[in-house]
């Protein structure tokens, strides 16, 4: 059968919209790209292309002598492009992150930090430090994604019991409640060890710089099961904002998506966490960013929001060098601050609309 002149216009439509999300998308990865080669070149030292470019291989035995290529070939291959990697697979992990959360409980100001990983982390640094006296990010960053891990299994644990088993909401104030433990618990122990007070004031800034390939590589591990499994989500993620009613009707297994959703989250957000330290409002605000460009379909969503993520992220990491040259600003600092104002033009253009 043919389609009726009703379904036709339809029909275009959709395919117009599917064009314009494709070539988003195509339009993100090439500006993400492009960021990515200019945060090779920017910073305390400035390098031109042709730095970055000889820079990026292997010393030639001409070349050996040249005190100058040495040097550039240290800062870009064990300073820069580690941390541009770092910010590109953290920013894409907080930012799927942090549009699942605000889609698994249905709240327009939900954060990855919803679930106590940054809190988790964060407690499990300063215990780790203080006991065992660690002071390489490769010696601790694992008790910091067990951290998170465990926090975000506790929440999940927590809100799964009682009357409100499986509600939002409770959700919510589960991770709350074990966030401002944790907050407490860590505080108590980085007052009483001065080592692990000063490690958590710098990692809690949040920063994708220090940290080497022996770290990405294995929190990039995470991160790549941690979005194998959001992505199986999508589909019934999209039913489930319909309401759980509608979503069991047309055949949702409601505990499996929100279980499967939450492991996705906790390995996103852990593992970014882990590596960088706690970087709030990213998730959160390119998931809105996301949002205003796709609708709210998930499928597209959730892709949007990783490569918004990412950008942002990396970004951020550029004009935190620049700012303060020869010093540098942390990612996470210029996150935060960047944060204020985008709430600010969400609730005057809430303010605005309802005018």
């Amino acid at each position: 059968m043919g389609t009726t002149a009703v379904e036709r216009p339809v029909a275009r439509g959709a395919t117009e919209a599917r064009r314009r999300r494709v070539v988003g998308l195509v339009t993100l990865v090439v500006i993400l790209v492009t960021a990515g080669a200019v945060s090779l070149a920017v910073g305390a030292r400035a390098l031109s292309p042709a730095e970055v470019w000889h820079g990026l291989f292997p010393a030639p035995d001409t070349d050996q002598a040249d005190q100058r290529l040495t040097e550039i070939r240290l800062i870009v291959q064990t300073v820069r492009v580690p941390r541009t990697v770092l910010a590109v697979v953290a920013g894409i992990a907080l930012g799927v992150g942090g549009a699942l959360i605000q889609g698994y409980t249905r709240n327009p100001i939900a954060d990855t930090g919803l679930l106590g990983v940054n809190s988790g982390a964060s407690f499990a640094v300063v215990t780790v430090i203080a006991v065992f006296g660690f002071s390489n990010p490769f010696q601790y960053v694992w008790f910091a994604f067990l951290g998170a891990a465990v926090a975000g299994v506790v929440v999940f644990g927590l809100a799964s019991i009682g009357r409100g088993a499986g509600n939002p909401l409770t959700l919510a104030l589960a991770g709350q409640g074990v966030t401002v433990f944790l907050a407490a618990m860590t505080t108590a122990v980085a007052l009483t060890d001065n080592a692990s007070l000063n490690a958590l004031r710098f990692w809690n800034a949040g920063s994708v710089a220090g940290v080497g390939f022996d770290v990405i590589w294995p929190v990039a591990v995470f991160v790549a099961v941690g979005l194998v499994l959001a992505l199986t989500t999508l589909p019934a993620l999209n039913l489930l904002n319909l309401g759980d009613d509608v979503a069991r009707g047309l055949g949702v297994n409601i505990a499996l998506s929100r279980t499967v959703g939450i492991v996705a989250i906790t390995l996103l957000a852990g593992a970014a966490t882990a590596a960088c330290g706690p970087i709030a409002f990213l998730g959160l605000m390119v998931a809105h960013v996301a949002r205003y460009l796709t609708g709210p379909d998930y499928r597209w969503l959730v892709p949007y929001a990783g490569l918004l993520g990412a950008l942002v992220l990396l970004v951020c990491d550029m004009v935190g060098r620049l700012v303060v040259r020869p010093g540098e600003l942390d990612a996470g600092i210029v996150v935060a601050l960047l944060g204020a104002p985008f709430f600010a033009v969400l609730v005057w253009r809430g303010k605005f609309k309802n005018a």
